[in-house]
C-alpha cells in the first residue's frame, strides 16, 4: 500500500494537491485498483514535531472509534520514516468553505442541500456525542472540516484536534480549535466538554444559511438580546440564492432559531446535540427546543 500511494501521487507531487492544514498536505491518488482516496501527509516540521505526531495519533484513535455516514472513513494509515500519511475516502466536492466561497458554486448550492448539510453535521455530532463510549468531542468544527460527495452529503473530517473524553478524568485540555468557532468559556476555562462543538455547531449553521461567515451577526446577536427576537430571515439570508419556498421558510427559521440557542455564553444552557437532530429530523416546522 505504502508504494501504492508513492506511485499514485508521484511521491507526493504538488499537481495532486488538493489542499493544505494546520497538520498536512492532503493529495489526491487513484490506486490500480481504479478507486479514488485522498491521502493526507504530516508536514515534516522539527519543531513542532511533537504536536504533529499527537494530531496523528490523535486522528487515527478517534476515527478507528467511529462508523457513521456522516463520518469520513479512515481506510489506513502510514507511519514511515521519511513519509507518515493517513488514507480516507475521497469525497469529490470537497469542503463546504470551497462551497460557500466559490460564486458559481454558491448559487447551485440551494436551501434544500444546505438544510441536508446541517443535518448531516448534527447527526454526526449526535452520534460522536450520546453513541460512543466514552464521547469523542470534535473541537475544531467548522466549514473547512465539512466535506460533500457527489450527493452533497455532509463528512465531518480532521480529527487532529479530537478529544476522547476519558469518564474518569477531568478533561482539562489546551486550546485547541479555530478562531471565531470556538466556545468562549474555553478563553478562561480549559475543561472541554460536548457543548464546545455544539457552539461552533451554532457558528457553522449560520454560515451555511448566510452563505459566509456571520461574525458581525454572532456580535449583534450578544450584544442585544431584543436582536434575536426581531430577526428577520431575509435580512440573513445568503443573496445570492432566491428565496426560499414557505415549506423550505420553515425550516430555514427554525435552523436559525437552534443556532441562536447553540451562541449561549453559558455552555450549560445550549441545548444537547441529541435535542438538535431530533428537532431537524422531525417534519413539522413548528417543532420547537428547549436547552
Amino acid at each position: 500500500m505504502y508504494e501504492e500511494i508513492i506511485r499514485a501521487t508521484k511521491t507526493f507531487n504538488d499537481i495532486y494537491c488538493i489542499g493544505k492544514g494546520g497538520y498536512g498536505t492532503t493529495y489526491q491518488a487513484k490506486l490500480s485498483s481504479g478507486e479514488m482516496v485522498a491521502v493526507k501527509k504530516l508536514h515534516q516540521l522539527l519543531d513542532d514535531e511533537k504536536r504533529s505526531r499527537k494530531a496523528f495519533l490523535n486522528e487515527i484513535k478517534a476515527l478507528t472509534k467511529v462508523r457513521h455516514r456522516n463520518i469520513i472513513k479512515l481506510h489506513g494509515f502510514c507511519s514511515h520514516a521519511r513519509h507518515s500519511f493517513l488514507v480516507y475516502e475521497y469525497l469529490e466536492i470537497g469542503s463546504l468553505a470551497r462551497m460557500l466561497e466559490i460564486e458559481e458554486y454558491a448559487k447551485d448550492f440551494d436551501w434544500s442541500k444546505r438544510l441536508n448539510i446541517v443535518k448531516g453535521v448534527a447527526y454526526a455530532l449526535s452520534y460522536m456525542h450520546h453513541d460512543c463510549s466514552p464521547p469523542i468531542i470534535h473541537r475544531d468544527i467548522k466549514s473547512n472540516n465539512i466535506l460533500l460527495d457527489s450527493q452533497y452529503e455532509a463528512h465531518v473530517s480532521d480529527f487532529g484536534t479530537a478529544k476522547i473524553l476519558e469518564l474518569d478524568s477531568s478533561n482539562w485540555t489546551s486550546l485547541a480549535g479555530t478562531y471565531g468557532y470556538i466556545a468562549p468559556e474555553l478563553a478562561y476555562t480549559m475543561k472541554i466538554t460536548e457543548k464546545c462543538d455544539v457552539y461552533s455547531f451554532g457558528v457553522l449553521s449560520l454560515e451555511v444559511i448566510m452563505g459566509k461567515y456571520p461574525g458581525d451577526f454572532i456580535f449583534s446577536l450578544k450584544s442585544s438580546p431584543s436582536v434575536e427576537m426581531g430577526i428577520q430571515l431575509k435580512d440573513v439570508l445568503d443573496q445570492r440564492l432566491q428565496f426560499p419556498t414557505s415549506q423550505v421558510e420553515a425550516e430555514l427559521i427554525r435552523v436559525a432559531g437552534i443556532a441562536t440557542k447553540c451562541l449561549n455564553d453559558l455552555p450549560e444552557s445550549r441545548p444537547t446535540m441529541h435535542m438538535i437532530s431530533k428537532v431537524l429530523a422531525m417534519a413539522k416546522p413548528q417543532a420547537a427546543i428547549s436547552s
